[in-house]
């Protein structure tokens, strides 16, 4: 099953996680190391739209520049939300799972056995 894509950040021990569970059972996923190569704003949008949860849901608010840019703000938009995420790329949650069943952030990382049970 060659037809697995993770959102990977090699310093999120959950993202590590993930990644070995993969590994255990014989998969291995395409990896999209964003913090190298970060997402722009349309590859978020289509992710956020795969996984079907709120922008919001995919934010990591203990990060500094999470405050500094005010992102707690109700009135943030979306597509604001969407934009930090892409010029800020540690803001997005992980790991982010996508195979042919879905897309899921995998927080704890054994929500990954969901998708390729």
């Amino acid at each position: 099953m060659n037809d697995i894509t993770i959102y990977h950040n090699a310093r999120c021990s959950n993202s590590r996680g993930a990644l070995e569970i993969l590994r255990a059972r014989g998969l291995e996923p395409a990896i999209v190391d964003y913090i190298k190569h970060p997402l722009d704003a349309a590859q978020l949008t289509a992710l956020v739209a795969r996984l079907g949860v709120p922008v919001r849901d995919l934010l990591r608010s203990k990060e500094a520049v999470y405050q500094e840019l005010g992102l707690a703000d109700p009135k943030r938009t979306d597509a604001e939300l969407i934009a930090a995420i892409a010029a800020h790329p540690a803001l997005l949650n992980r790991p982010i799972v996508v195979t042919p069943k879905g897309a899921l952030l995998c927080r704890p990382p054994e929500r990954v056995l969901d998708l390729i049970a």
